[in-house]
């Protein structure tokens, strides 16, 4: 084979290569719009989307060329950028996943999720049942559920979740409530006032939740803390795992453009 065969076939196969995840993106972001999730965050996947067929269009056109040399460097620089920080941030999000917690906990804190008229939203049914696990195989464990009330929603999440927590046989003596919190932050500092000093605390949460949740609680002063991981839905696992990834950066590197993200994120795919 020639080497302008080879190369017309290496662009032919990066070319449909970018299509068709460009494709799946499209079609993953279609279906968690049509899952009635109330999240503008699928919009993220029509971007990605339209960034993976314009780099299949500039390499099948041979665009790259053209474009001059400090754009180039400086897409190469921010690429390198995005991919290493990518795989660091998701790695330390699975390295939590899988949080059994301590035995013998003195409190554990369930962060709030959507309240439904009918009850708990499955992500948050996920955390109680978690919850109440923990608490039948630890009689001694304090629980304070923690999140205010929304504007979509029936009662405080706080509310919601001693009520689900009372109807699955926990004693209403060992449920505490912060009804005041509307972010995971505020889940973690409202909850401390019930917290005794020096106190080992579990924190409950969805798997991809974990890590940062930590995070905020340990930054709020929380030494003696552990993740109680509940389990999430697979369908939603990459949506909420790229918004986790968008949630840090938001983390360490508070701008603008990333909390207007985050803002179209509904509390049924994520905590808050």
């Amino acid at each position: 084979m020639s080497g302008r065969a080879w190369d017309n076939m290496r662009k032919g196969i990066l070319f449909g290569l970018c299509l068709i995840i460009a494709t799946l993106c499209i079609t993953y972001g279609i279906i968690i719009k049509a899952a009635g999730s109330g999240t503008g965050f699928y919009i993220i996947w029509f971007v990605i989307a339209a960034v993976l067929a314009g780099l299949g269009v500039i390499i099948h056109w041979q665009l790259w060329s053209r474009i001059p040399f400090g754009i180039r460097i400086a897409a190469a620089v921010l690429c390198g950028i995005f991919l290493l920080s990518f795989v660091i941030i998701e790695g330390c999000v699975v390295s939590h996943m899988h949080d059994e917690g301590e035995d013998g906990l003195d409190y554990i804190v369930v962060l709030g999720a959507q309240m439904r008229q009918n009850g708990p939203s499955v992500v948050l049914q996920y955390r109680l049942d978690e919850a109440i696990k923990y608490l039948n195989d630890n009689p001694d464990t304090i629980c304070i559920v923690s999140g205010g009330q929304g504007y979509n929603e029936p009662c405080t999440e706080a509310q919601g979740m001693a009520e689900y927590l009372e109807k699955k046989g926990v004693p209403k003596v060992r449920i505490l409530m912060e009804t005041e919190s509307t972010t995971t932050a505020q889940n973690i500092s409202n909850s401390i006032q019930y917290i005794r000093e020096g106190a080992t605390v579990g924190i409950v949460t969805n798997n991809f939740h974990m890590f940062r949740a930590l995070q905020i609680a340990k930054q709020q002063g929380l030494t003696q803390v552990c993740g109680i991981a509940a389990k999430s839905k697979p369908l939603y696992l990459p949506n909420n795992m790229l918004r986790e990834y968008l949630a840090e950066i938001k983390y360490l590197f508070p701008t603008k453009p990333i909390r207007v993200i985050l803002q179209t994120e509904s509390k049924d795919i994520h905590s808050k």
